[in-house]
């Protein structure tokens, strides 16, 4: 069983930082990719930002700049620093981990996904 608990929404306004983080737990022996979705009403789910053990990471067009991804691996964490935020950004925000828990179990993982809300 693994379970990814996310933290940090909220409402700020146009121009502001948010911190989103991600914490995996539960049976895991590895994480390879992690990364932030996000879907806003009407929209499909998006790929916000990607980041791989090594610490590789890639960015949608539209945060490039704005957000940085990074990784605790010895804490399982995922965090998302969002600055110079813009009302377009308002969404739910989810985390994501394709996580080994052993004997070649390897599936994606969801967590529950935090409102991040940007007024104008």
């Amino acid at each position: 069983q693994v379970q990814l608990v996310e933290s940090g929404g909220g409402l700020v306004q146009a121009g502001g930082s948010l911190r989103l983080s991600c914490a995996a737990s539960g049976s895991i022996f590895s994480i390879n990719v992690m990364g932030w979705y996000r879907q806003a009403p009407g929209k499909q789910r998006e790929l916000v930002a990607g980041i791989i053990s090594r610490g590789s990471t890639n960015y949608a067009d539209s945060v490039k700049g704005r957000f940085t991804i990074s990784r605790d691996n010895a804490k399982n964490t995922v965090y998302l620093l969002m600055n110079s935020l813009k009302p377009e950004d308002t969404a739910v925000y989810y985390c994501n981990a394709n996580i080994n828990s052993g004997g070649y179990y390897i599936r994606d993982y969801w967590g529950q996904g935090t409102q991040v809300t940007v007024s104008s």
